[in-house]
């Protein structure tokens, strides 16, 4: 747990990324020591007094730090809850924790199997909020998730039937079963957090979450997603088989007794608090240029020293993807209580943010280099800050 009394230094960082930090010295007066309303000494580091504009910095910090540990008071009971049901995935349950946080929607790639609708699934089951699942198939229409009007003959009117999408969590089973119209339908509902139906627009919920997943397999009854609307995932979670000694577990929880259903045990205004404290956590200059140096090296590989990556990207990722790492990298950071962001931070979400923003090329395709595969390697070759 980060200590609240101390700030990151912007002038340096370590390899590893670690911030070196400036420390508060004890006040007698608000210590007990020394006598009554005697002043307290000023701050100091190892190169003398501290700067008003960093004394000023380390207060917000302080403040922020316990806004944070106050408005996290709700994230173990809620991971204790998903832990009943979940045996491992912990990069997986720890994502689907950062969408939450971050407001941002979520979709997880993996073979059946790996828990995904079942993380889900629990993940609705602990929060005090409406849950509805869409389980998408060839058939499906537009209708069939925003809703449509019903005409009553006894009034001679027409009323609106709304659809699963007025919902806080919606779980879209198998996303890419669906035609293009109906995943388009999802669009308004994604960026704008409205929906129309006829001449009627009609606001989302608040909190309003679509955690999406899918196949990577299948391809024969599939429709592969439209570029603009996987654009609008803030994060792609490629999930992958558990370790042997969590499988173990896995067959002990599933083949034993049956679980109960899991109760809730957080309220969407606890998730709405945390996100406003979230947005509040500071990140330094030095990290945004390093976002956007990660960004520009997915567009432009020759300038940032990449020659030989130009040839495998088609385009790379939009202005979104570095507005969506920045909010990601601060749930990273609320997670694990700090009131700030580190280069790890970034390091750690960029894949999950990028891949599905970087089109390979035919050559990189016929190469098996994948959208990971570049993101990788970029950032393995950016300076980290």
């Amino acid at each position: 747990m980060a200590d609240p009394t101390t700030v990151p230094n912007d002038d340096a960082h370590d390899v590893a990324g670690a911030t070196t930090a400036r420390s508060w010295p004890s006040s007698p007066a608000t210590d007990g020591g020394g006598l009554a309303g005697t002043p307290s000494p000023e701050p100091t580091d190892d190169h003398g007094p501290v700067p008003p504009a960093d004394r000023d910095r380390t207060s917000e910090l302080r403040d922020l730090a316990a806004a944070v540990q106050r408005s996290g008071a709700f994230v173990e009971p809620l991971e204790a809850a998903i832990r009943r049901y979940v045996v491992g995935q912990d990069v997986m349950v720890e994502r689907v924790l950062i969408a939450l946080l971050a407001d941002g929607h979520l979709l997880l790639e993996g073979v059946p199997g790996l828990a995904k609708t079942l993380l889900v699934k629990t993940v609705a089951g602990c929060l005090h909020a409406e849950f509805s699942r869409v389980q998408f198939t060839p058939d499906l229409l537009p209708a069939d998730l925003v809703g449509t009007q019903v005409y009553s003959p006894r009034t001679a009117e027409f009323s609106v039937h709304k659809g699963p999408l007025f919902a806080n969590i919606v779980l879209a089973d198998e996303i890419n079963r669906a035609p293009a119209k109906v995943q388009s339908a999802l669009l308004e509902a994604m960026q704008e957090r409205q929906v129309t139906i006829g001449d009627e627009t009609f606001p989302l919920p608040e909190l309003f979450l679509v955690l999406a997943t899918q196949n990577p397999i299948e391809q024969e009854g599939t429709y592969p997603l439209p570029e603009a609307q996987v654009d609008r995932f803030m994060l792609k979670v490629e999930v992958t088989y558990p370790h042997r000694s969590e499988e173990r577990r896995v067959l002990d929880v599933m083949t034993g007794a049956a679980l109960p259903p899991p109760m809730p045990v957080v309220q969407p205004a606890d998730v709405l608090a945390a996100r406003a404290v979230a947005r509040r956590i500071y990140v330094d200059d030095k990290i945004k240029e390093y976002v956007l140096d990660l960004v520009w090296a997915t567009r432009d590989p020759a300038s940032a020293g990449l020659k030989d990556l130009a040839p495998l990207i088609d385009f790379g990722a939009s202005p979104r993807a570095g507005i969506y790492l920045v909010a990601a990298a601060r749930a990273h950071a609320f997670l694990r209580h700090r009131p700030y962001v580190t280069p790890d931070d970034v390091k750690a979400l960029a894949p999950d943010v990028l891949r599905h923003r970087v089109i390979p090329s035919y050559e990189a395709e016929a190469e098996g280099v994948s959208g990971s595969a570049i993101v990788q390697r970029i950032l393995e070759r950016i300076d980290v800050p």
